[in-house]
């Protein structure tokens, strides 16, 4: 049975250089650093969400109703499975898998739409069952770094269905072209969103959702209350700006060259899944879980990837790094795939 709960986290150990956590390497940077220090002074209060719901509305055009406020993504995907009753829902794979694990815990049947290998990847909607009321599905996708069209995935919005966008990398590509987060047209569009990976915020659990407001507020319903810190608000405020949001374009411009370095310093032998734009590449390798030990050994960590549906043990997730940290990376991934091993590699 396939781990849902594995994340790229569980890879990581101390002196292991992490190609395993999509999240930005040097963030945050230090002018949010000097922001999240002095919203501890105001700690003692309880938090008010209603300076950064405001300005996550702003950002995005929408009215505040439409917003909703969480402590991470993953949030919003456990919100979702408490707060709603579908009578299927379908989760397109290879994705991110805690939006199936929080519906199977909630006790809702769940389908698995299957992409594949050989379409790269793309999103195929005519697999999606037309009875499904609730489907989830990633933009960026991760594991495949596949970015799919704004026309496909509003061609699968339906009267009465709920359709689930995880826009988590969405900010990792230049000019965000595959976000629908201003598509307020879309019936039953809810597009989730975080500020762990282009600000490196994984430890302060901060992302929001937006949608039509009944749906928000239904969500908003299941919540506890002040379930999002003052520090996380604070970073929501900071991150809003149009200063905030021009530096993340400037990261995303720079990823892009940097994905283009990792991938033009790989060995032959290895493949490259569908066509990445985001943060982190999909490889196949042969005998990746030897490999993987192997990477281990000469100080990576990366990311196995028989844990999402539809991967197996030869699929790799790795994160984007400056380039001089992918081009180490791809030499001793080459030395561990070369035919004759090193000794200290030899069982």
């Amino acid at each position: 049975m396939t781990d849902l709960h594995h994340h790229g986290d569980a890879e990581l150990a101390p002196g292991l250089v992490d190609l395993a956590v999509n999240v930005r390497a040097d963030a945050p940077p230090a002018w949010l650093r000097t922001v999240l220090h002095a919203s501890i002074d105001a700690a003692a209060a309880y938090p008010d969400p209603a300076p950064a719901r405001a300005a996550v509305a702003a950002a995005h055009g929408r009215p505040v109703e439409e917003v909703l406020l969480a402590a991470g993504a993953a949030e919003v995907f456990v919100l979702v499975a408490r707060a709603l009753r579908p009578r299927l829902a379908a989760v397109v794979h290879p994705s991110f898998t805690e939006p199936e694990a929080a519906l199977q815990a909630a006790g809702h049947p769940v389908t698995r739409v299957q992409l594949r290998a050989e379409d790269g990847w793309r999103l195929d909607l005519s697999a999606v069952p037309e009875e499904a009321d609730l489907v989830v599905l990633g933009n960026p996708t991760n594991p495949t770094s596949v970015l799919h069209p704004t026309a496909d995935i509003a061609d699968l919005a339906r009267p009465g269905r709920v359709l689930v966008v995880d826009e988590a990398f969405a900010d990792t590509v230049p000019g965000e072209p595959g976000s629908v987060a201003a598509r307020r047209e879309i019936p039953g569009l809810l597009v989730v969103r975080s500020l762990t990976k282009t600000w490196g915020l994984a430890g302060l659990r901060v992302g929001y959702a937006l949608g039509p407001a009944p749906l928000v507020a239904r969500l908003a319903a299941a919540q506890p209350h002040w379930p999002v810190s003052t520090p996380a608000l604070a970073a929501l405020v900071a991150c809003s700006t149009a200063a905030a949001r021009a530096e993340a374009e400037a990261v995303a411009r720079d990823v892009d060259r940097w994905r283009a370095a990792l991938i033009g310093s790989l060995p032959p032998s290895v493949v490259v899944e569908g066509s990445p734009r985001s943060s982190f590449v999909l490889l196949r390798v042969p005998g990746g879980a030897r490999v993987r030990a192997q990477l281990r050994r000469r100080g990576w960590a990366v990311r196995r990837g028989d844990t999402f549906p539809g991967l197996t043990a030869d699929h790799l997730r790795v994160a984007v790094r400056r380039p001089e940290v992918s081009s180490a990376f791809a030499s001793d991934l080459a030395a561990v795939l070369s035919p004759v091993p090193t000794p200290e590699e030899v069982p």
